[in-house]
């Protein structure tokens, strides 16, 4: 028993011996790609200590010291962008670098995953070692194992064996040591930021930031002071309007109420994120409403806004459809992949509340937007509209629907057949008002204006651009009983409407074959 167990042991020992090498020079050569701003950027696991994000030959080098255990850093190596103008492209990347969370979950997790992957090849690689070892040990036998070792006593083959496994040793060094790797310049002269640019202001994180001297440095002195003027705004500016937006006085829910927050054409306006969640906090919501355009293109670039939505609705349910702006199949596999419930048409319970919805069907640029009197667009649009009524009339019903554009729901609204519609779109509040179908039932509907402050689909600056605003939904039983509009002025005011009750009754369910000839 005890030999057994002793040969296990050095089985063992012999696959870990292998495994942690491997595994070791899997994960400092792997590298994955990563959109981090507006940018396509390569992460790839180092062992300095450090962060180190390179932006090019026309922006210095910054590094920041990374509490990782093993003396793990991390180079981030940036690639090119859609943004084509360098001033507005570094002044987008400064205010996203005022709400970066987002992002380090984004790093983060390709990090971890690059860790796993190497594991995973370490362990195969230790498996196949195992079972050859195993194999090889029966398949000479004990015999010849016995025969083996009475010839290794002997002084010319002791001497053999051990020229070859001092070569065997030598070997595996070499190729060790000549596995490619990322040179880093040994002449590189780092400097505190502030030694650089004295301007910046006191704060932990830029305490320990470094930059890289050199001619990038000096060069492009112009844009990194541009940038640092854009964040130190941006970071201002928000950062006094969330603090603003916890003291705010909203309505409480009462017992056995739920409260919901709606969101709608956020346009990158990643900035905004910690103000609507500190409305969330005050109105005690649990669930987030997500009506669409969370970016200007859809562009997989653009994985930043909705990075940082989740990270700062962290623990929320979210339902949500991709507006015209969130073109192509990024945002909506990007919402999926974060947990989102996204809406497609059928009914969904999130939250013990029914809703109906679906992604809006058409697709817009940046600032050109789209003709509403377009016949194709006309015809999607009407589309959707016949397909959720029939939906919500005829299959399992609804108490919400959740759409970006209002066209999307006009004969819903007026069939009755849902509680309440919530759009956004314009840019600008419209309602809340209250329809009534014909078999006398009612439906509220209310437009929510841009959380982001967009102006056509750009909204993401140091400040707001224009009116901003989220919209509280009170629940009981699973249906909505009021809504209280909290919009943000350009200025930093903040302005809460008054509480708005939602109308109830029994909802229509007209037959199917009305709807049909409808």
């Amino acid at each position: 028993m005890i030999k057994l167990l002793a040969k296990v042991l050095a089985l063992v020992v012999l696959s870990l011996a292998v495994a942690a090498p491997v595994a070791a020079v899997t994960f400092l050569d792997s590298e994955r790609i990563v959109p981090i701003g507006a940018h396509s950027t390569t992460v790839s696991p180092t062992l300095d200590g450090f962060v180190e994000f390179d932006a090019g030959p026309l922006v210095p080098r910054v590094r920041l010291p990374l509490d990782a255990p093993a003396g793990i850093g991390v180079q981030i190596r940036v690639g090119e962008s859609e943004i084509t103008n360098l001033e507005q492209l570094i002044a987008r990347d400064a205010v996203i670098a005022s709400q970066p969370q987002g992002e380090i979950a984004a790093l983060r997790g390709a990090i971890v995953d690059m860790a796993r992957d190497a594991a995973l090849r370490g362990l195969g690689v230790a498996l196949i070692v195992a079972i050859t070892t195993t194999l090889a040990w029966r398949a000479v036998g004990p015999r010849r194992r016995r025969e083996i070792r009475l010839s290794a006593r002997r002084p010319g083959l002791t001497r053999t064996a051990t020229a070859l496994g001092v070569a065997v040793a030598v070997v595996g060094a070499v190729f060790l040591v000549s596995l490619p790797e990322r040179p880093r310049p040994d002449d590189t002269t780092w400097a505190g930021v502030r030694e650089v640019f004295p301007e910046l202001p006191d704060g932990e994180l830029l305490g320990d930031l470094q930059v890289a001297e050199g001619a990038s440095t000096s060069g492009g002195r112009a844009l990194v002071e541009g940038a640092l003027t854009t964040y130190r705004e941006s970071l201002e500016f928000y950062g006094q309007l969330a603090e603003a937006a916890t003291e705010i006085e909203v309505r409480q829910p009462e017992e056995g109420q739920t409260t919901a927050l709606v969101v709608t054409d956020r346009h990158d306006n990643i900035g905004m994120d910690p103000v609507a969640r500190a409305v969330a906090d005050r109105a005690g919501a649990s669930l987030l409403i997500d009506l669409g355009d969370d970016t200007s293109t859809g562009g997989a670039w653009e994985e930043f806004s909705l990075n940082s939505l989740a990270r700062e609705f962290e623990g929320f349910d979210v339902v949500a459809v991709a507006g015209n702006h969130d073109a192509g199949p990024s945002v909506v596999q990007q919402m999926d992949d974060l947990g989102f419930t996204v809406l497609d048409g059928e009914a969904e319970t999130v939250g013990g509340i029914d809703f109906i919805g679906a992604n809006d069907p058409r697709s817009s640029g940046l600032t050109a937007g789209y003709s509403g009197d377009e016949p194709d667009n006309i015809a999607t649009i009407r589309s959707q509209d016949d397909a959720l009524t029939a939906a919500a009339c005829t299959g399992d019903p609804s108490s919400v629907a959740v759409v970006h554009s209002h066209a999307s729901a006009r004969d819903l609204t007026e069939s009755g057949c849902v509680d309440l519609v919530l759009s956004g779109h314009l840019h600008r509040q419209v309602g809340p008002e209250e329809v009534v179908s014909p078999e006398g039932a009612v439906t509220t509907r209310l437009t929510t204006a841009s959380t982001g402050g967009a102006v056509y689909a750009f909204a993401l600056g140091s400040k707001l651009r224009r009116e901003a605003q989220v919209t509280i939904v009170t629940f009981e039983d699973g249906r909505p009983v009021g809504l209280q509009p909290v919009s943000f002025m350009p200025g930093g005011t903040i302005e809460v409407a008054d509480f708005t009750p939602v109308t109830l009754g029994d909802r229509a369910r007209p037959d199917a074959a009305r709807i049909d000839q409808e």
